[in-house]
């Protein structure tokens, strides 16, 4: 071996010592016989980023003179030998591989790890990321405890387990501890604050718990703690000492909780800071603004309020998050000019004000710009000559007007451009997107625009190829044409025009289309039947359209179908549940559909939302609608015709947020197992015919917000003696047209707290009733309304906001005096004690009802 080559290095004897073949993209087999093992004098190899792809030779133990050895991500599989224990001399050991880049990954079973390094007293540097280990925690800490003079430790995805054993304190001269993605599932022990030269801490994604001990953050020599991806670690913040080393803080995805300190200051050598996705709050500490080398702050999706602070020193700032948490005020106080070097500023997800500074768009680095969700104003401005980096332009749900920027067509780097949810105006020709080739997600839905897409004059070379346009809002009249050669389309929202006609065939094209949205249209039918399309889409949103005739099936991919308000006039198919497999949204509300429900429906183990309302479905209920209570939040089948009773089946571990089954024919009684629905929050089974008494046995259902049994054939008296303590959250109540009779004994409704005392003082959080599916990502969505009576008239609420309280008796047969507890519910609204044979006086603690819109006490005997 000539000692001239590259990578070849000798000593003065002209004995090669030194070998580095890194890199090189070598793919030959090696073997225990290759010429390489007979380099007897060889100090230092490095085969490491090559593509041998054999199993790992043997031979490397003849190098007895190795002290560096790198292996790493050299194509080698399966177990590592033995004999590289013989290798006495190692002071580095690198054995690590990239799971992106390698397939079978290297093992240590036998040899294990303990066997692998006990006669390798010397190393320093020992990297065995991505290894198969499999070792809990006892083994592979006592593993490693003769390598007391080790300095870097790095064993991440080494499928390794907890807890963190106290044999490891033994290695007191470590510097580097990196064990991410292992299943630790412990502590962070006590003693790592302890060693004494320990600059980098790295366990994200181990499964960490309990308190992260505060004297971790008092490490004086301590650079990057990476803790990120931990999601029971909790921990909050000390005071951080003075002159402290840290460079990198990472504590993403934890419970870390309070609020940031003041101290904050002390860690002028910061130039990474990540806190998001954590329980913090309170403003944004001003130290941040004395942090002069950060290169990226990422504090989203947290509970800081207050104003942002003015980052204008920290001129090094790449990245800059504040995405998602309660700030305010306006972003003038950073002199954005300053940051020459940001390529990332999201602030979107706040209630920040004011106009958006010009001098933020005229940053020549700006790539990522999502100023979106929150409440900006004014105009945006000339984009002439500015921002010529920037991709992504995210506006959209703010308060900005005026006319559609149309400089925006010279910003030709442009990939993403969301400005929905605005105020812009102005009439767009769609064939002025040519200047944007490399556009691929386009938003203008919900403005004052007029997209003009009639053009005919449109190059297919120099259009964008979107994946995402959201064109609702815009005034179209027709389907758009340049959409026929849009093959890469996954998101399309058309909704909210003036489309008519039928849908055509080809808007089922592009193969990755999963999100369709026609809603509110003029639409009349399909150009060919749904269940013939070949795409893989998985939302179809087509309400409030004129659609006709069957209900279409869907592919075996749809997880949400919304056919409501629409004319379908069809029968539901007999094995309509086959074509439901993955559907967690279901609705043809609205409609002319009739006949009986099929009992396959219920084979939709994925259905979270099942509304069948206002048809003229007929006949029993399926049985197993009530048992499928254990995965279904909302049921709803009011407004039919449908007969029998309600079974008493519903889950023990029933989820139901909504039962509506107002306005069949049902008889029977209130089944006991409803009892079992714990979150119930609106139960309707008015307009029935159902016979029965009070259902006392519903007490226990603490999250209830609305009870409706007018309308039926309920009896008896209404004693709450023994039954005090439910219903806390009830602020609509119901009873009227039914034939209860007796005495009110209402002392259990003090603890109706919702119609005594409004918990939504800030209207600008008051939330109405509705029901997500947490486990769907919040895709499945249902609005909750509902149908009272007040003044005589019928009327549905929408949305069901819990500040609006009711209570509705009449027309039954109450008898006795007016219970003076009443007059504690001072945010009620309406009030309808009429039609029953109440006596003596009204109750002077009626005056109390300051919030009373309607009342009415006729046709009783009162004085």
């Amino acid at each position: 071996m000539d000692c001239s080559w590259d990578g070849v290095s000798c000593d003065g004897g002209g004995h090669v010592i030194g070998l580095d073949l890194s890199n090189r993209a070598i793919s030959s087999s090696i073997d225990g016989s290759s010429s390489l093992f007979r380099l007897q004098h060889l100090q230092r190899l490095n085969l490491a980023f090559n593509q041998f792809m054999t199993a790992f030779p043997a031979g490397f133990d003849k190098l007895e003179n190795l002290s560096y050895l790198n292996l790493s991500n050299a194509g080698f599989t399966g177990q590592i030998p033995a004999k590289i224990s013989r290798l006495t001399r190692l002071v580095t050991l690198d054995l690590s591989t990239d799971s992106f880049l390698s397939g079978e990954p290297l093992k240590l079973e036998k040899p294990n790890l303990e066997m692998l390094v006990q006669n390798l007293t010397r190393l320093r540097f020992l990297y065995l990321d991505s290894v198969n280990i499999s070792a809990m925690g006892n083994e592979w800490c006592r593993a490693l405890s003769p390598l007391t003079e080790s300095q870097v430790l790095s064993m991440s995805n080494c499928y390794l387990s907890g807890p963190i054993h106290s044999s490891l304190s033994k290695l007191q001269s470590l510097s580097v501890i990196c064990l991410d993605y292992n299943n630790l599932s412990a502590s962070v022990p006590q003693f790592f604050a302890e060693f004494p030269n320990l600059t980098s801490l790295s366990l994200s994604s181990t499964g960490l718990k309990g308190r992260l001990p505060d004297e971790i953050f008092q490490i004086p020599t301590l650079q990057t703690l990476y803790l990120s991806y931990n999601m029971l670690l909790k921990g909050s913040f000390p005071n951080f000492p003075l002159n402290a080393s840290l460079q990198a803080l990472a504590l993403s995805s934890t419970k870390f909780g309070g609020q940031i300190p003041e101290s904050l200051d002390n860690l002028g050598r910061l130039t990474r800071i990540e806190l998001a996705g954590c329980n913090l709050s309170g403003p944004i500490p001003k130290a941040v603004e004395k942090l002069t080398q950060l290169v990226s702050l990422d504090f989203s999706n947290n509970n800081f309020s207050g104003p942002i602070p003015f980052f204008s020193s920290s001129r090094n700032l790449t990245n800059l998050s504040l995405a998602h948490n309660k700030l305010v005020g306006t972003i003038h106080s950073t002199d954005w000019s300053s940051l020459s070097k940001l390529e990332n500023a999201d602030l979107g997800g706040n209630k920040l004000s004011g106009t958006i500074p010009p001098t933020l768009f005229g940053i020549p680095s700006l790539q990522r710009l999502d100023l979106s969700h929150n409440q900006f104003n004014g105009s945006i401005g000339d984009f002439h000559g500015k921002a010529s980096s920037l991709l992504t332009l995210d506006l959209s749900n703010n308060k900005l007007q005026g006319q559609f920027p149309t400089s925006l067509f010279e910003l030709r780097g442009l990939e993403t451009l969301h400005l929905s949810s605005n105020n812009f105006n102005g009439l767009i020709p769609m064939n002025a997107f040519q200047n944007l080739g490399n556009l691929f997600s386009l938003d203008l839905s919900h403005n004052r625009l007029s997209i003009d897409a009639t053009a005919t004059n449109i190059s297919l070379l120099s259009f964008p190829t979107f994946t995402g346009l959201g064109l609702a809002s815009c005034n179209l009249t027709e389907f758009p044409g340049f959409l026929k050669n849009q093959s890469s389309l996954m998101y399309l929202d058309l909704s909210n025009n003036h489309i008519h006609g039928k849908i055509p065939d080809w808007i089922w094209k592009p193969i990755d289309l999963a999100r369709l949205n026609l809603s509110d249209n003029f639409l009349v039918g399909f150009e060919r039947p749904l269940k013939n399309i070949t795409s893989s889409v998985e939302i179809i949103d087509l309400h409030v359209n004129q659609l006709q005739g069957e209900i279409p099936i869907p592919t075996l991919d749809a997880t949400y179908l919304d056919y409501s308000d629409n004319n379908f006039s069809s029968v539901l198919p007999a094995h309509i549940g086959d074509s439901l497999q993955h559907v967690s949204f279901f609705s043809i509300s609205n409609n002319n559909i009739h006949g009986s429900i099929p009992p396959s429906i219920c084979s939709s183990t994925s259905l979270r939302v099942l509304d069948l309302s206002n048809n003229s479905l007929s006949g029993p209920i399926p049985q197993c609608l009530f048992q499928m209570s254990g995965s279904l939040g909302v049921l709803d089948l009011r407004q039919n015709n449908l007969s029998g009773i309600i079974s008493d089946t519903f889950s023990k571990s029933c989820k139901l947020q909504t039962l509506k089954l107002n306005q069949n024919r049902l008889e029977g009684k209130v089944p006991k197992s409803l009892g079992n629905c714990k979150m119930l929050e609106v139960l309707d089974i008015g307009n029935n015919q159902i016979n029965d008494s009070f259902p006392w046995h519903l007490k226990n259902i603490a999250k209830l917000h609305v009870l409706v049994l007018r309308s039926n054939k309920f009896n008896g008296h209404i004693d709450c003696s023994g039954n005090n303590g439910g219903w806390s959250m009830l602020h609509i109540f119901d009873l009227a047209s039914n034939n209860f009779s007796g005495k009110l004994h209402l002392t259990c409704l003090g603890t109706w707290d919702a119609m005594q005392h409004n918990p939504y003082s800030n209207l600008l959080e008051l939330k109405h009733l509705h029901f997500v599916d947490s486990g769907s990502g919040g895709g499945t969505r249902y609005q909750d309304a509902i149908t009272i009576t007040t003044k005589g008239l019928e009327l549905e609420l929408v949305k069901i906001l819990p500040v609006f309280t009711s209570i509705d008796i009449s027309w039954n047969n109450f008898e006795g005096l007016i219970p003076e507890v009443i007059g504690k519910f001072k945010e009620l609204h309406g009030l309808n004690f009429s039609h029953n044979a109440f006596t003596g006086p009204i109750p002077s603690s009626f005056g109390n009802l300051r919030e009373l819109e309607s009342l009415d006490l006729s046709s009783n005997s009162l004085r």
